[in-house]
């Protein structure tokens, strides 16, 4: 893996296109201001938001002290066998220590997910051995709070004292950490609160989880250490400059979306993170970027983007990426960050602020507390182990399976649109799921995304119903094979899965958006059918029904 943090712009217009950008930002010195956290780069409506939330420029020194704090934690843990560590975090509590650990090479099980399948195989393991971080930086995120709750009641069952099990993560005066300290957990640990989540990923919200499980935490500070510098400087030589640059302008001239493939980078997973990053902090105000994160240089949303796809390579430059970066994991989180910040100034928004977030959450809510978690859904159809659920008025009459029906709702998408696939299932029982993004984008020829349920609502979301209004969305539920109670809940993590996805199909529905909800009554069979289903579409289906 490259050490070297480095951007190289290989498409020869784009890179004309950005050098007038580049000038600009160097000659109002925004690299400088920005390291400097000058809360006056966006303008005089984000400046209240920017004056909280630029303390990530300089993480590499300002969390060297939670170093031997994590050191001295883990040799403790160790002392006492207990060194599997699962982690209870949502969006840039999770995306983070997920990337920096499967990178490293070290064990973290991550539950980002209400999926009561998934967090039952977190609970199967030997709780013995098991130590819970605890992480939102808020400390009322409820999919966190579930699994606290499920937690701290297997260990009991167990006879372990959760207590001395459970570390949390969270900003200083949180409910969250007035919880813990009530309660007596092992440690809490603050983080910044002048960082927001996604810019988190060198705070303690990244590195304890990280650092417990095993991974060199030090090293990313060094590795942001040794880039900053360089990202500070106000001259083109600048690779945050040049990045930043290169989006806006693509964006400039109908680029508006990101699409990002692995080309050997050494780095697992990092497309997960900087797509939150960017959906986040760009997905506003009806426009932002786009990511689109593909299985690799030769997947169907890259090799063949069009116009209105910008292609990064996350590595080495190869044919097709317009735009190509490389360095090491730490100076590479420093380096987006930057430049997203950065491409945020030339879009012409604030990006630290997620106003359409809430949203869903206020959605879903509403259904928890309703009765039973919401009305039953009537479908329109079923085909055999699936269920067809539309919005609006687009499936007509005569539609009688999943792949007519899919037919219909993929002719919704305007020119230039994208199809967002979001799956409310079992990232480790049912990740055969995630091939559907290569089958769709090659047969309808739309940028698409794929989206784990909720995981996504806390990363993409933001984009769904702030960004550009050109998306159509195909949820993916499914009937568990079993549930969990949440102790001292009025629901179920079924419960609160459903209402995860119905309350986010409602707010994209009730902002004009087409969205076809398919629900597996048998997940196995189901998906299979589903497969089946899409691979039955014409290849050049979509262009065919235009005609």
């Amino acid at each position: 893996m490259a050490t070297e943090t480095s951007v190289d712009i290989s498409d020869v217009a784009l890179a004309a296109e950005a050098r007038p950008l580049v000038d600009r930002l160097a000659a109002d010195e925004v690299a400088g201001k920005l390291a400097a956290q000058d809360p006056t780069l966006w303008g005089d409506d984000a400046r209240g938001e920017a004056s909280i939330r630029l303390s990530w420029t300089t993480l590499h020194d300002s969390s060297r002290p939670l170093l031997a704090e994590i050191d001295a934690l883990r040799a403790e843990l160790r002392a006492e066998g207990l060194d599997r560590v699962v982690l209870a975090g949502m969006g840039g509590s999770s995306l983070a220590p997920e990337v920096i650990t499967a990178t490293a090479g070290v064990p973290l099980v991550v539950l980002d997910t209400t999926d009561p399948g998934q967090v039952a195989d977190a609970l199967s393991g030997d709780l013995r051995r098991t130590v819970v971080v605890v992480s939102s930086k808020s400390g009322t995120t409820v999919e966190t709070d579930s699994h606290r709750r499920i937690f701290e009641k297997a260990f009991r069952e167990h006879g372990i004292d959760p207590v001395s099990r459970i570390i949390v993560v969270t900003d200083p005066g949180s409910p969250m950490e007035t919880a813990a300290h009530e309660a007596g957990y092992r440690k809490v640990f603050t983080a910044d609160p002048h960082v927001g989540g996604r810019y988190s990923a060198l705070t303690a919200f990244g590195l304890v989880p990280a650092g417990l499980a095993g991974a060199d935490v030090a090293a990313l500070l060094d590795d942001a250490a040794a880039v900053f510098d360089r990202l500070r400087a106000d001259d083109e030589s600048n690779p945050a400059l040049r990045l930043a640059a290169a989006l806006g302008a693509a964006h400039a001239k109908g680029a508006e979306k990101v699409v990002f493939a692995d080309t050997g980078s050494g780095i697992t997973g990092f497309g997960d993170w900087v797509e939150q990053l960017i959906a986040e902090s760009t997905g506003k105000n009806g426009t932002g970027l786009l990511p689109v994160v593909v299985e690799g240089p030769d997947a169907a949303g890259f090799s063949d983007a069009g116009e209105d796809a910008t292609t990064v390579a996350i590595g080495p430059a190869v044919s097709g990426a317009r735009i190509s970066t490389t360095g090491a994991l730490g100076g590479m989180f420093l380096l987006w960050e930057f430049a997203t910040a950065l491409a945020g100034r030339l879009l012409g928004i604030n990006p630290f602020d997620q106003p359409d977030v809430e949203a869903a959450k206020q959605a879903a809510r509403a259904l928890l507390d309703g009765p039973a978690g919401g009305p039953a859904a009537t479908p329109a159809l079923v085909d055999g182990s699936i269920e067809v659920h539309p919005s609006g008025d687009w499936l007509t009459a005569g539609v009688a399976t999943v792949s007519e029906a899919l037919r219909a709702f993929l002719a919704t998408a305007p020119t230039g649109g994208y199809l967002a696939i979001q799956a409310y299932l079992d990232r480790l029982d049912d990740a055969s799921t995630a091939v559907l993004r290569q089958e769709l984008a090659r047969r309808t020829g739309l940028q698409t995304t794929f989206g784990w349920g909720p995981r996504f609502l806390h990363s993409t979301g933001q984009y769904h119903k702030g960004g550009h209004q050109n998306g159509i969305f195909l949820q993916i539920t499914g009937a568990p094979g079993e549930d969990l109670e949440v102790p001292d809940r009025p629901y179920t993590l079924a419960g609160l899965q459903r209402a995860q996805a119905l309350g986010d199909g409602q707010v994209l529905a009730d902002r004009n958006r087409p969205v076809l909800r398919l629900h597996l009554t048998d997940r196995a069979a189901g998906l299979v059918e589903l497969v089946k289903a899409v691979q039955a579409l014409h290849p050049d289906h979509a262009q065919e029904d235009e005609a």
